[in-house]
């Protein structure tokens, strides 16, 4: 059988250069063993686009240049869909046909009823809740201090930031199911990471009987339950109200007039809850780990809240005048950007950065690798917050800080996030400094995102 003939495109470009490893297996043990260590050497040693056998005949494209995110995120970005990529195959059985994995018109259609939401003056609405959760968070954390206790504050972000979603886009108190979701979530988060790395895992999930399949399964059922429950109470209470979940249990079809079934509801939701609130919880839980390693940047951050603030609770409109924290909290996220890589099926043949790349590819983009790009950072793996002043800010190309994605499907929640990053962040300075335990290893834990790897933990020490 003779191959189709090369196309005029095929024909005048060359493919990106890579690793091709060993036939059968190429370099699928190095990105299972290590990704980000493995995409970081590929870089170093092939440039910005690299093409590399993942195993058998199957290749996959990296891309790590800001030109490149510009063409595949903005410029080409209908060409560039989020289905049928194996890894975010994975996460169908979880999230369902959530904003996070639709595509099209569908995801078009889903982002409209949802952004209401994420207005600025909604999210002006939510600060107090977001400042009120924390009060109360800290209030509970005095005997700990007093007892000189240690706290795993990546777990203590979780809960908050759970509970902080669940009241503002929910209406609902989820300070009891914060145990529940977080090992739920945490065992598939884990199981889900160990499987993208293995070739056709996201086909073996559809098949009932198999280990990974089970287990996967078990723990979404547990998450399942708590999202069952916010629609039931929801429709059992007969409140109209005008959050998230508001808005798409009001949302009607154009053409049919029928609203979400239970199981578009249940996508959305579970795609916000669980979005919604670990991206930001990893976010401080990292900056705080970063503060402890870097008294000059903890002490130039408290002196802007303590000047700011003057010992009262934050507000919404205090945001714009909390420059060094929001800087803090940037340079947190391009060190360890809680997204550390998006995923991408290209459908029809493209050229990327004066490259061949073939319809059907599975690319993979990574912000953990261009947030250390030398052209664009210097001293790279230092923490310096002030890269992130507005004079530096603009010497630099859009896509080459991008913790929350671009294009069309910028994360929808990102003006949500670092509102409540920013807010949480100074409330929890000005009353306390946490310090990691000494000789503590932190180690870097690349699941769906990008965690501290076991507790984090950290004594309090009040201010």
């Amino acid at each position: 059988m003779s191959s189709a003939p090369a196309t005029t495109r095929q024909a005048r470009l060359p493919h990106p250069p890579g690793p091709m490893g060993k036939w059968p297996q190429g370099v699928l043990k190095q990105f299972q063993d290590e990704p980000l260590d493995t995409m970081m050497e590929m870089f170093r040693e092939y440039g910005d686009a690299i093409r590399f056998r993942a195993a058998l005949n199957f290749y996959g494209y990296l891309f790590f240049h800001p030109d490149h995110y510009k063409h595949i995120l903005q410029d080409n970005n209908r060409n560039y869909t989020k289905m049928p990529h194996p890894s975010l195959s994975m996460l169908k059985p979880v999230v369902g046909n959530g904003l996070l994995t639709s595509d099209g018109d569908f995801w078009r259609r889903q982002r409209r009823l949802a952004a209401p939401a994420f207005h600025r003056k909604r999210i002006a609405e939510f600060a107090t809740t977001m400042t009120a959760s924390t009060e109360t968070m800290l209030e509970g954390w005095h005997g700990v201090a007093k007892d000189g206790r240690p706290l795993d504050i990546n777990e203590a972000m979780m809960h908050l930031t759970l509970e902080i979603v669940g009241k503002t886009l929910f209406s609902i108190d989820l300070t009891r199911e914060a145990d529940t979701v977080g090992d739920a979530f945490s065992a598939v988060n884990e199981e889900i990471a160990r499987l993208t790395s293995i070739p056709f895992a996201d086909i073996g999930l559809k098949i009932p009987f198999l280990p990974s399949t089970r287990r996967v399964n078990k723990h979404t059922a547990v998450l399942t339950q708590v999202v069952h429950g916010i629609i039931q109470e929801r429709r059992q209470s007969g409140l109209e109200t005008e959050d998230l979940l508001g808005m798409l249990m009001a949302a009607r079809d154009e053409e049919t007039g029928e609203g979400m079934s239970d199981q578009q509801l249940h996508d959305e939701v579970m795609t916000i809850m669980l979005a919604g609130h670990e991206t930001t919880a990893v976010a401080l839980a990292w900056t705080f780990y970063l503060l402890s390693e870097h008294p000059d940047v903890l002490a130039e951050l408290e002196a802007e809240v303590d000047g700011v603030l003057n010992g009262r609770l934050p507000t919404f409109d205090d945001v714009p005048n909390l420059s060094y924290t929001t800087m803090v909290l940037e340079e947190s996220m391009r060190l360890y950007p809680p997204a550390y890589a998006l995923a991408r099926w290209g459908n029809e043949e493209d050229e990327v950065g004066g490259y061949y790349v073939p319809k059907n590819s599975v690319i993979t983009m990574s912000s953990y690798v261009t947030h250390r790009h030398p052209e664009f950072w210097d001293e790279p793996e230092r923490f310096d917050p002030q890269r992130f002043t507005p004079e530096r800010k603009a010497e630099r190309p859009r896509y080459a800080y991008l913790p929350f994605g671009g294009g069309p499907r910028l994360c929808i929640g990102n003006s949500f996030a670092m509102t409540e990053a920013i807010l949480l962040l100074a409330s929890i300075v000005q009353r306390y400094r946490l310090t990691l335990l000494p000789d503590t290893q932190v180690e870097l834990e690349p699941l769906i995102t990008l965690c501290p790897k076991g507790q984090l933990m950290m004594t309090l020490t009040p201010r």
